[in-house]
This record gives structure tokens, C-alpha cells and sequence, in this order.
């Protein structure tokens, strides 16, 4: 005699994928957090403003969810055609997503920039959810009223209270984030964790040394291309990036005493791919003088960016 017929197996949660803007001003610590969220290093950190130049998704799964994080560069005041492109893609991020992510710093306040972010959103009418960052370096009687003169200015639909430096909060965002996903197949395979190609984060990762290491007067007058990118018999690969300045006094102070700069940029973006490609990388350094790179229209398209209008 035949036993009860076995249940069914449980149906699979229907999936779920959406696009989330991550805009604020420089040093919110927008990049910051993506990298935390994400579980990976998929954008470059420095302790500089301005140090994301353009669009870059990270791809988190949390359940039947995948969120696209757009890290995109901070918004500010733009002066040189660089400088357009870069607020250009901030925007373009915020226009193109589901959902927007205004972080802003707890430290800094409602400030000048902060309020000129806010007051855009709010006429763009876009989804936008509040994340008010390094919230363990503020006094906590400070932060509702914060949290409540920012939404006075862009209703958010949610407000967050994170540390992406210490990982505080962010489970509880996350969650909420691949609550809120739309229904939907993934956009990118379950094992790719960044769009950006290999050869651009080989560029960007020399560059965040570059931003680490050097005066205040080089960072954002300099760029990194990858110019060569050869595989090795023994599975490893070889790269060659250049490092373009503006003016010669900045090219002597990359290179350093003797070569010591340019050698400890080297090594420490080496030891930084080989973790993140988990493969052998023999990287090669050059620097080079370009004056005016960052008003040139076809260096900014090789970074992804355009100018708006």
C-alpha cells in the first residue's frame, strides 16, 4: 500500500535586480561603503576628494536579489572638462537607477554642497533613500536633527544611520535594499562581482596609490592608462600602465628621490592586483608629462566619461 504522495519541493523565490545609485559630495564615503557592501574592493579609496572619476557597478546578491551598486564620482563644482565629465556621470547614475542612495557625512553637516545635492534630487523626483555615513564620529543627539533637515529638504523614503568604515548598519541596509529590488532577472552572472574590466582596474589601482602617496597638488592632475596587458605562460601577466601628469615638477614628484616614490607605488598596487586577480602580476611603471590631459575629449571618453548636453 502506497504512502501519502511526497510535497512538492518549495518553489524558488522569484528573483529580484535593480540599479542603486550611490551619489553624495566628495569624501561622503560613497566608495567606501560600495566596497563594504560589496564584500570586495571594486572601487578605489583614498583619503582625497574626488577620487572615483566615473561609473562603476559592484553586484552584491542578498537572496533571490542582486543589487547593482553605481558608485558614482562625488558631485561638486566643476571647472575643468574633467571635472564636467565626472559630475556628468554622477548624475547620469542617479537619472538611470532604481533607487538612489544620498550619503551624506554626519561630520560635515548641511553644508553648501550637501544642500545643492538634496535640492536636486528633490526636483528629479527620483526614488532616494538617506544614509548619513561616519555616524560613530558624530555626538548621537546630533544626527536626528540632521536626519531631519535633509529630509525636510529631499523626503526620503528611508533614512540610514551606517558606519561604512566600522561595517555598522549596513546588514540592515542591505536587506532593505534587496527588499526594495524590483522583480526581474539578474543582470550579471551569479560570479561576477564588478563590470569593470581588468585592465581599467589595473589602471585604477595604481592611481589610488598615486592619490596615496603623492602631494596634494598631484592627484587630480594625474591619470593612469594601461597601456599593455600580456598573458604569461605560467598564468600570470604582465602589465604595463603609464602615469600621465600635467607639468614636470609633478612627474619628479611621482618618481620621487632617486625612483623610491614610483618603486613604492609599484609595489604596493602590485601586492593589491595579485589579491584582487588572485593571480602572478609583474607590473611595470612609466611616468609621463601630457599638459592639459584632463580638457582632452578622447582621454575622458577612454575613462567612460562624457560631458553632459
Amino acid at each position: 500500500m502506497s504512502g501519502p504522495p511526497e510535497a512538492p519541493p518549495p518553489a524558488a523565490a522569484p528573483t529580484r535586480c535593480g540599479l542603486v545609485a550611490v551619489v553624495g559630495a566628495p569624501n561622503a564615503g560613497k566608495s567606501t561603503l560600495v566596497n563594504a557592501l560589496a564584500g570586495t574592493k571594486v572601487s578605489i579609496v583614498s583619503p582625497k576628494p574626488q577620487t572615483t572619476r566615473f561609473r562603476i557597478r559592484a553586484v552584491v546578491l542578498r537572496g533571490p536579489s542582486q543589487v547593482v551598486l553605481v558608485d558614482t564620482p562625488g558631485i561638486f563644482a566643476p571647472r575643468r572638462r574633467l571635472d564636467r565629465a565626472m559630475v556628468a556621470a554622477a548624475w547620469g547614475g542617479a537619472q538611470d537607477a532604481d533607487l538612489a542612495l544620498f550619503v551624506v557625512d554626519a561630520r560635515g553637516g548641511l553644508g553648501a554642497p550637501v544642500r545643492a545635492i538634496a535640492e536636486r534630487l528633490a526636483r528629479a523626483r527620483r526614488r532616494v533613500w538617506l544614509v548619513l555615513n561616519k555616524v560613530d564620529l558624530v555626538a548621537p543627539p546630533a544626527l536626528l536633527p540632521l536626519a531631519a533637515e535633509l529630509n525636510a529638504l529631499v523626503p526620503a523614503e528611508e533614512t540610514f544611520m551606517v558606519s561604512a568604515e566600522k561595517g555598522s548598519g549596513l546588514d540592515r541596509l542591505l536587506d532593505r535594499l534587496a527588499e526594495a529590488m524590483p522583480p526581474g532577472p539578474w543582470l550579471f552572472p551569479e560570479d561576477e562581482l564588478t563590470d569593470l574590466p581588468d585592465r581599467l582596474l589595473a589602471a585604477e589601482i595604481v592611481r589610488e596609490q598615486v592619490l596615496r602617496q603623492t602631494h596634494e597638488e598631484v592627484p587630480h592632475h594625474a591619470t593612469v592608462e594601461t597601456e599593455q596587458w600580456t598573458e604569461r605562460p605560467d598564468g600570470g601577466v604582465r602589465v604595463d600602465c603609464t602615469i600621465y601628469v600635467s607639468r614636470p615638477g609633478q612627474k619628479a614628484i611621482v618618481i620621487g628621490e632617486g625612483g623610491a616614490r614610483i618603486r613604492e607605488i609599484g609595489r604596493r598596487a602590485r601586492a593589491e592586483l595579485t589579491r584582487l586577480l588572485e593571480r602572478p602580476v609583474h607590473l611595470f611603471l612609466n611616468v609621463k608629462e601630457r599638459p592639459g590631459w584632463d580638457e582632452e575629449r578622447a582621454r575622458l571618453r577612454a575613462l567612460g566619461l562624457e560631458e553632459e548636453g
